[in-house]
């Protein structure tokens, strides 16, 4: 099983779900939902799109479940000072991949999801990169992520963290990955 992420910055803190987060839940499953109901959030992503609050906390129940089970580990991007959810890393595993993908080989696959009001501020920039290296010293050797080939930004934030675009994924998207060095 992967150790959850656990970075810090001045402003922002990356986690798993915590014990105390049990006791926000509706507030958790309103940020989230804010965030995958949000149109400029989900502009190259609009299969996560969550319609409604109970469709977030049903999201919620099972990213839980799927972490503790080994099959995505779901992190949260809350800002220190408000406690609020910003953002998410989510990585998937070769064996949540083999489900919805039909590759040669199955990676961990990693998503990033990020509130409309912090893009633009290099947050994902900032903190994805060291988000990555403490996968890659756990011993995962190889992370890849989908991009859709307009998304600027999404590749900008993959080329920090030392992914390489490797190929075409389909019509709309790209392959880009990491690699232990």
């Amino acid at each position: 099983m992967i150790q959850p992420i656990s970075f810090e910055n001045e402003k922002f803190l990356i986690h798993s779900f915590r014990p105390q987060d049990l006791h926000r839940f509706n507030d958790l499953a309103l940020e989230v939902f804010s965030i995958l109901s949000d149109d400029h959030t989900l502009r190259y992503l609009p299969a996560k799109r969550l319609d409604t609050l109970h469709d977030a906390e049903q999201f919620l129940q099972g990213m839980l479940l799927n972490f503790y089970a080994g099959r995505n580990y779901l992190h949260f991007i809350s800002d220190k000072k408000t406690g609020k959810v910003v953002g998410m890393i989510d990585l998937i595993s070769p064996e949540l991949a083999r489900e919805h993908y039909h590759i040669d080989r199955y990676p961990f696959f990693l998503e990033f999801y990020l509130s409309s009001f912090a893009s633009g501020c290099y947050l994902m920039t900032e903190l994805l990169p060291p988000a990555v290296e403490q996968l890659l010293n756990q011993g995962i050797a190889h992370i890849a992520a989908v991009v859709n080939k307009e998304n600027i930004a999404a590749k900008k934030v993959l080329k920090k963290a030392r992914f390489q675009k490797k190929q075409a994924f389909d019509v709309q998207q790209d392959f880009y990955e990491v690699r232990v060095a």
